[in-house]
């Protein structure tokens, strides 16, 4: 449980934090970036139902997903230690990728196959869906950069893949299940 009395505690005013195993790290760090990261996405999915016209069984599964990044916030937190730790850390699990899979499934049956890239548009939305699943992409990279340096559970990788491609079919299908897409035309206009 979290219980937070005081918001400031002047221990970050020389640019360092503490990870959640206490190393004192420069706030430039790769792993702070990370979860930082993660952070923003998280921001940017509580606004997609601010816009209106988000089906209530999505804006139920955006309530779990934010959740879950909390989750994977926590986890990239922790560094992956050598030695098992009294208390296991909080990580991100393959039931919960799993999890976002059937959202994928079940809202890609009502879509048509695509014949041509879609572009980030349509309905207000489906647009605020788009910008998440670009940040989303945007933060996956900064994970990946984080594993290519240091050990990380791979469920934290597979997890943010996963949610980008969630997000991009719940795009279309709040595009009138990709009916109101807007798609790519090669060259555009010339």
């Amino acid at each position: 449980m979290v219980h937070l009395n005081r918001i400031y505690t002047r221990s970050g005013d020389r640019g360092e934090t503490s990870l959640g195993d206490g190393r004192r790290v420069p706030k430039t760090d790769a792993r702070i970036a990370a979860y930082g990261g993660v952070d923003e996405l998280n921001t940017v999915l509580g606004l997609v139902p601010t816009v209106g016209g988000l089906p209530e069984a999505i804006t139920q599964r955006l309530s779990v997903i934010q959740n879950d990044l909390f989750d994977l916030g926590a986890d990239l937190c922790v560094p992956e230690a050598e030695q098992p730790a009294e208390t296991q850390p909080l990580r991100v699990t393959a039931e919960q990728v799993g999890q976002l899979e059937a959202w994928i499934d079940d809202a890609n049956e009502s879509l048509s196959p695509l014949t041509s890239f879609v572009l980030p548009g349509g309905t207000p939305v489906a647009a605020r869906l788009h910008h998440a699943r670009a940040v989303c992409r945007r933060v996956e990279i900064g994970v990946c950069r984080l594993a290519a340096d240091e050990p990380l559970n791979d469920q934290a990788v597979v997890y943010l893949n996963r949610l980008s491609d969630l997000l991009f079919v719940w795009a279309r299908f709040c595009n009138d299940c990709g009916n109101d897409d807007v798609l790519w035309v090669p060259g555009g206009e010339r």
